[in-house]
């Protein structure tokens, strides 16, 4: 849809945006060059290695794995997103995004964000199944189940891209056409437009509301069962690994949906433009690249399954 002019800016002018991005001068915009690098490299390396190792071992080949290269595809989609216009603005005094680039990345800004949020609790609800119903768990998660549910994550997150895109870019952007962030958002977009935005709010609160709190519900009574039952065993070993094991995941978890939370779920969230663009840091570069960390790092088989390629490489 194309952008409309009828304030003080030309209709040509609104064929682009402009991402302000974070305030500063030149050592400012090197320094946070360099700290958005190293996030983001870590980032595809951590998730790529992720994906390659599940794909590649034989042992790793189970539904809680399947997720978890699923998570680790849409962390290396959703960083890059982002990333990649973010470091070149860094460097440029122009940063300029085309009004079709700004729509796109939205778009699928919002796909892989709410995908992502539906995957944790799937991953949630896998764990529950696991721990609470250990005999039905071939059953209940079966190859096809589990393809049911990462669809369904991605369908959720087509829809609410979908809503949000439209409600957004169907207004009329005339006040402005600098965004006061380093990507498109819904936040800064809003504050371009020079039409009353009470309906948008309400459908970005309403919905973002709707998928952030229905998943955290999933997330929080899959893990209160859990907590239950491994407060039942008799077995001070096995208790220890079955917390060590869901201790990370809700760390990722808590991060992701309290991020979240804070910048999209709350009422005034829109105001807060410079606290917004920290808090968008996290979601976008520093949770993509502390989750495959998170998922490895405490995690004996894929601990295993690293030794075991590396073996395999250095025999052949």
């Amino acid at each position: 849809m194309s952008p409309q002019g009828d304030g003080n800016l030309s209709m040509m002018s609104l064929q682009k945006f402009v991402l302000d991005g974070f305030e500063g001068g030149p050592q400012t915009q090197a320094l946070l060059f360099a700290l958005f690098l190293a996030l983001y490299v870590v980032a595809v390396l951590g998730n790529l290695t992720m994906m390659v190792v599940i794909t590649l071992d034989a042992r790793l080949h189970s539904p809680m794995y399947f997720f978890l290269k699923n998570l680790s595809f849409v962390d290396l989609c959703y960083s890059s997103v982002i990333t990649p216009k973010a470091l070149a603005n860094l460097l440029s005094s122009s940063k300029v995004i085309t009004f079709e680039g700004c729509v796109t990345q939205f778009f699928f800004f919002a796909l892989l964000g709410t995908t992502e949020a539906f995957l944790l609790a799937v991953m949630a609800y896998d764990r529950f199944v696991a721990i609470c119903s250990p005999l039905h768990y071939p059953i209940t998660m079966c190859p096809l189940v589990c393809a049911r549910l990462v669809l369904v994550s991605y369908c959720g997150g087509c829809l609410n891209s979908i809503l949000q895109t439209s409600f957004t870019f169907s207004l009329p952007f005339c006040s402005s056409n600098h965004v006061d962030h380093f990507f498109c958002d819904v936040p800064p977009l809003l504050k371009l437009a020079c039409a009353d935005t009470t309906i948008n709010e309400l459908v970005m609160f309403g919905l973002c509301g709707f998928f952030i709190v229905g998943t955290t519900l999933v997330v929080l009574i899959s893990y209160g069962y859990i907590t239950v039952t491994i407060l039942r065993m008799r077995s001070g070993g096995g208790r220890h690994k079955l917390f060590s094991t869901c201790g990370s995941h809700m760390t990722a978890v808590s991060l992701f949906y309290g991020t979240l939370f804070v910048m999209y779920a709350q009422p005034g969230a829109v105001a807060s433009m410079e606290q917004g663009k920290v808090v968008s840091v996290f979601y976008t570069l520093v949770i993509p690249m502390l989750n495959p960390l998170i998922y490895s790092l405490r995690n004996k088989d894929v601990k295993d399954a690293l030794r075991r390629l590396g073996q395999r490489h250095t025999a052949s």
